[in-house]
C-alpha cells in the first residue's frame, strides 16, 4: 500500500509550483463569473480545462505526480500522460490517476473549486488530496 500522506508531503515540498500555478488559473476562471459563485458547470470545467492547457500545466502536473511516486517503493503500471484517464478536469478541479504496478491506483485531486454551487476552493496545502485506492 502506498503511503498517500508521504506522497502528498513530497508533492507539496518538491513539486508545489505546478499546483500553485493551476490554482492561479482557477482564480482567473472564477474572476469571470458574475459574483463569487456559479451553478453553471459550463462556466467552470471548459474554461478551467482551456486555462490549464494554455498555461502548459497538464504535463507538469502529471510529471509531478510521477516524480513524487517514484520516491516511494512503488512503481507505476503505466506512465501517466496528460490526458484521460490519467488527468481529468472536473467541476472540482484536476484529478490525476497513477496506476500502480502492484494493483490499485494513486489518485491526486487538486480541489480548485467547491461544488453546489461552484466556488473557488482552498489554496495549498488544503486543496491537495492524495489517496491510494484499491481496485
Amino acid at each position: 500500500m502506498v503511503d498517500a500522506a508521504a506522497v502528498r508531503a513530497r508533492l507539496l515540498e518538491t513539486h508545489r509550483e505546478p499546483f500553485e500555478r493551476a490554482l492561479s488559473r482557477a482564480d482567473a476562471v472564477a474572476a469571470g463569473w458574475d459574483g463569487d459563485a456559479t451553478t453553471d458547470r459550463g462556466a467552470v470545467v471548459p474554461p478551467y480545462r482551456a486555462a490549464l492547457r494554455e498555461a502548459g500545466l497538464r504535463e507538469p502536473l502529471v510529471g509531478a505526480l510521477a516524480a513524487a511516486l517514484s520516491a516511494t517503493d512503488h512503481d507505476l503500471a503505466a506512465d501517466p500522460v496528460a490526458a484521460p484517464p490519467y488527468l481529468v478536469v472536473t467541476g472540482q478541479g484536476v484529478v490525476l490517476r497513477a496506476p500502480l504496478d502492484g494493483g490499485g491506483r494513486l489518485v491526486t485531486i487538486l480541489q480548485a473549486f467547491t461544488v453546489a454551487p461552484y466556488r473557488r476552493g482552498p489554496d495549498l496545502p488544503g486543496a491537495l488530496v492524495v489517496e491510494h485506492r484499491e481496485g
